[in-house]
């Protein structure tokens, strides 16, 4: 940490922290987390967030192009560091120096150094309860990354963990808080038009929703855009 001390980065820590929750949606928070990255891990030269589940790889967020490639790179060839972190639970995965690198990544390894990687470092981003991704650091400079970087990297992936959960979990109960307003409005809409009770009524819109195999909130939905029940008479 040649140009802060470790005084003048908590600083910096704390005010990354309070912009992380100031976000307003998940994915305004996963931008901010890879634009810190990229400030404040020295030798970063790009960083994203990725998730690894059966799927394949997801690519959250990306500072640039290098970024996407990596990541398509590791879903094509089913290798890399994402892999290992995911397997290992691994929380840091450092490689200072890519072009020589031949421990693992037979497939990937050649092409990231066509890519222009010198050197890249991984960080588990993960909860008390839950594993959530991973933020990876590049450079394309090999030994671009010090000991100081990875601890940056780690207490910036930490906080990061945090904030992504949260605001993850926010999303989420906006969405629940939304969808169980529709639902209420849908049933209020298929009382009045066909005279029956609350309970007839929501079981007027589940039947619906097994009957047309949507979900119970799309059902909803439209029943209080249209004012018709999918498949009622």
């Amino acid at each position: 940490m040649p140009d802060r001390t470790w005084e003048e980065f908590a600083v910096q820590l704390a005010g990354v922290a309070r912009d992380l929750l100031a976000q307003e949606s998940v994915q305004d928070t996963l931008d901010r987390i890879a634009e810190h990255t990229v400030e404040l891990v020295d030798g970063c030269e790009a960083a994203g967030i990725l998730s690894l589940d059966s799927s394949g790889v997801h690519t959250l967020s990306a500072s640039n192009s290098l970024v996407y490639e990596s990541d398509r790179l590791q879903e094509k060839s089913g290798e890399g560091p994402c892999f290992d972190a995911a397997r290992t639970g691994e929380a840091v995965l450092r490689i200072r120096d890519l072009t020589t690198w031949t421990e693992h990544w037979p497939v990937y390894t050649p092409r990231a150094r066509e890519l222009g990687i010198g050197s890249m470092m991984g960080f588990l981003l993960y909860t008390r309860t839950d594993t959530l991704g991973a933020l990876n650091v590049y450079s394309t400079r090999p030994d671009a990354f010090t000991e100081a970087s990875e601890h940056v990297g780690w207490l910036l992936a930490s906080h990061a963990a945090v904030a992504f959960s949260s605001a993850r979990t926010h999303e989420q109960l906006q969405t629940a808080m939304g969808s169980r307003h529709t639902i209420g409005a849908a049933v209020g809409v298929v009382m009045e038009r066909y005279g029956i009770t609350e309970d007839q009524a929501f079981a007027v819109l589940t039947k619906s929703s097994q009957d047309h195999n949507t979900k119970l909130r799309d059902v909803a939905r439209t029943v209080t855009e249209t004012g018709k029940v999918p498949g009622a008479k």
